[in-house]
């Protein structure tokens, strides 16, 4: 039996079936309706870069809102924001803007990606690949991290 990308549950081979045809990954019915939803509010790049990394086991949240702006992929575990960029980044404006976005984001202890929409055009598995490779190390390195600052700190409460 087939299950929703989203959240594993099973779904009928009917549900699999219109789900691959009219969305191109398997969805559970009220997944389906949540798709519908966010499309309004999200990029076809966005929502594709997203399932690829879904389909490969990432625990990923689209169009996150953290309280000052929306991201477009946050991988929370790994403490990594993903924003995918359209032409409208590569003016000085924008770009500046998004430099701040991403200034702000660092201080909260994310690392933002910037991924052009030619990638996940024309390059989507080999960039969805990188982003897997790059995820793993940055939650390793988030992992290590707080389980060092765990020790420091029973040490330093051992005094």
């Amino acid at each position: 039996m087939e299950v929703c990308t989203e959240c594993n549950c099973k779904i009928t081979q009917g549900v699999f079936d219109f789900s691959i045809e009219n969305i191109g990954v398997p969805l559970c019915m009220p997944h389906q309706q949540w798709l519908a939803e966010i499309e309004e509010n999200t990029t076809a790049e966005n929502l594709t870069l997203y399932f690829a990394l879904k389909q490969r086991g990432v625990p990923a949240s689209i169009e996150h809102f953290d309280g000052h702006k929306h991201i477009d992929i946050v991988i929370h575990e790994a403490k990594v924001h993903i924003e995918v960029d359209g032409r409208q980044h590569f003016n000085h404006t924008q770009a500046l803007s998004d430099l701040k976005r991403t200034y702000y984001s660092f201080l909260d202890g994310y690392f933002t990606l910037r991924i052009p929409n030619t990638l996940v055009h024309e390059h989507l598995e080999e960039t969805a690949e990188y982003l897997v490779s790059f995820l793993n190390e940055s939650y390793k390195r988030v992992h290590e991290l707080y389980s060092g600052t765990t020790y420091r700190l029973l040490k330093l409460s051992t005094r």
